[in-house]
């Protein structure tokens, strides 16, 4: 491939346009009030975390629309906390306070989540981040089940991620120093028990089966848009070397990609994991209203310097997915070779 027409060669011209591109960033950064930099995501939250109980009170009723309403409350409100306030909390984009910032993603991954906080912290921020669409490293590849077909994979198993989560938890705190793996499992079942016995007490579920099936049905509600967002926006895209991998600002540009504002997942994933995906992985301590309002810097910069930006519509990364399965999922991805912008 060759290189973007009108970018700097070399690390020096790389590190140049990313510092022109910080600066940018940070002014309009400094000018934001608390409520844009924080308040805006922290409302939003804490508004799920209201809306629970009104979930739970709608199971109660015998009515078949308020009923499905109960469901989607809790569905909703679950995705929220679980990917807007994992993610937001595992970049410590929630408070300045590195504290409360411990705090927030141990309540978000583990209690909310049933994830380990280290891990996901390990895998996302340091390797996805640090490493994003390098092979063997940070390439997306956990998502990758080349032993399923196409139509298994892409609409049966979001599913199952309700099971397969806690299960991978508890494989990898296994793993983990004992006082990790027993705060992690604490918290962990504390999360879920919760769940089950508010179905139990609070939404009248007359037996531990129908009120496990619940669980499953609001746990997996938005798997299938979470699950495709998650490959959407890196498998496809140029995958890099170790040794021969670009600079920061042309691996962002070059190996992410935004979808367009959709109002569900702007509101239970966050803007960083929808629309503002590229200013994310430019600046990833940044909270998805803060994404949201650099998006037009970041997207006239790196249209001024001829770099990618690339974007596309949900329903087209769909058909690109089934339509050519086998060589984004199944076998090995080529490596991009980027003449010049090593």
């Amino acid at each position: 491939m060759e290189p973007a027409r009108g970018a700097p060669q070399g690390s020096g011209g790389a590190e140049a346009l990313l510092g022109e591109l910080e600066a940018r960033v940070q002014d309009v950064v400094r000018a934001s009030s608390w409520w844009e930099r924080h308040g805006v995501d922290c409302a939003i939250l804490a508004l799920s975390l209201l809306a629970l109980p009104s979930g739970f009170l709608c199971l109660c009723s015998e009515n078949v629309l308020v009923f499905v309403l109960g469901i989607t409350v809790l569905g909703v409100c679950h995705y929220t906390l679980t990917v807007k306030g994992s993610h937001l909390a595992t970049h410590g984009a929630l408070t300045e306070s590195k504290r409360w910032s411990r705090i927030w993603a141990l309540f978000f991954v583990e209690v909310c989540t049933a994830f380990p906080a280290e891990y996901a912290k390990y895998g996302h921020v340091k390797m996805h981040h640090g490493h994003t669409n390098v092979l063997g490293l940070g390439d997306s590849s956990t998502w990758r089940l080349p032993f399923l077909n196409r139509y298994v994979y892409m609409f049966l198993a979001p599913l199952l991620i309700p099971i397969i989560t806690p299960l991978v938890a508890v494989e990898r705190l296994s793993k983990a120093e004992l006082g990790t793996a027993l705060r992690g499992l604490a918290l962990v079942s504390l999360g879920l028990y919760s769940h089950y016995w508010l179905l139990l007490n609070v939404s009248g579920f007359r037996s531990p089966c129908s009120a496990l099936a619940c669980m499953l049905v609001t746990r997996s509600l938005l798997a299938h848009p979470y699950l495709h967002v998650n490959i959407f926006q890196h498998i496809g895209l140029p995958m890099f070397s170790r040794d021969k991998k670009p600079q920061r600002i042309h691996m962002m540009s070059l190996g992410v990609l935004n979808l367009p504002r959709l109002p569900v997942l702007d509101w239970a994933f966050g803007h960083s994991l929808i629309s503002c995906h590229v200013e994310h992985h430019l600046f990833p301590r940044l909270s998805d209203n803060m994404c949201l309002k650099v998006k037009p810097v970041v997207s006239q910069f790196l249209h001024e310097k001829h770099l990618p930006y690339n974007e596309d519509t949900y329903l087209a990364r769909l058909w690109l997915f089934l339509s050519r399965y086998e060589e984004f999922m199944v076998q090995t991805p080529p490596i991009t070779e980027l003449v010049g912008l090593q």
